[in-house]
């Protein structure tokens, strides 16, 4: 490995320690209000909505309701309080039906 690739390495891993240690070693001992509390409790979730929506939409090229039929499908069994494997096993099954209908 040549010095500039580990200069490399070295500076991603100091870019990625930095914002995960400064929030620990600040705000260790203080207290947030529940409002910041919670607000930080849904970023993964956000993040996640995020990373999946286009997706949902660009599934199948020239198909919106593709994505729309699979994401309902996960929805409505979630919603009856199924285990992930089980909303996700569901989904592709509506989706298989979904393609041998067109």
């Amino acid at each position: 490995m040549s010095m500039a690739m580990f200069i490399l390495i070295i500076g991603m891993a100091i870019v990625t320690y930095i914002p995960r240690m400064l929030p620990l070693t600040l705000l260790e001992g203080i207290e947030l209000p529940v409002f910041f509390q919670s607000v930080l409790r849904n970023i993964p979730y956000a993040v996640l909505g995020a990373l999946i929506f286009p997706g949902i939409l660009l599934i199948r090229q020239g198909d919106l309701w593709f994505g729309v039929a699979g994401t309902a499908a996960a929805f409505a069994i979630a919603w009856t309080g199924a285990n992930v494997m089980i909303v996700v096993m569901g989904s592709i099954v509506v989706l298989s039906f979904y393609l041998l209908v067109l």
